[in-house]
């Protein structure tokens, strides 16, 4: 069965860093274009990060550049979005996900998804 499955989410100050994984088992994983996407309560989920099935390469949301780096090891099935400067607005659930497509355009063009890891900004 597919599975995704985040990590590393939680409290952290202003200022700082954090970083989430995706373990990915149960699909061709090289095959996937992965992302990260954020939703907080009354709003729709929001594309953050992403990375191309090769790694060859990465968008970001505005907000996020400069910020916020996506990667992922092919080997060991797992996305990475390491989280620096982060600000109060970056608070949210975050979710990775597995989209069959090139070129993803919104949620609705991913196919699988992970439960989310919760992050909080405090300041």
């Amino acid at each position: 069965q597919v599975q995704l499955v985040e990590s590393g989410g939680g409290l952290v100050q202003a200022g700082g860093s954090l970083r989430l994984s995706c373990a990915a088992s149960g699909f061709t994983f090289n095959h996937y274009t992965m992302s990260w996407f954020r939703q907080v309560p009354g709003k729709e989920r929001e594309g953050i990060a992403s990375i191309s099935a090769s790694a060859h390469s990465t968008s970001y949301a505005d907000s996020v550049k400069g910020r916020f780096t996506i990667s992922r090891d092919n080997g060991k099935n797992t996305v990475i979005l390491q989280m620096t400067g982060l600000k109060s607005e970056d608070t949210g659930v975050y979710y990775c996900g597995a989209s069959w497509y090139g070129d993803p355009r919104g949620a609705h063009e991913y196919d699988y998804w992970g439960q989310g890891t919760e992050v909080t900004v405090s300041s």
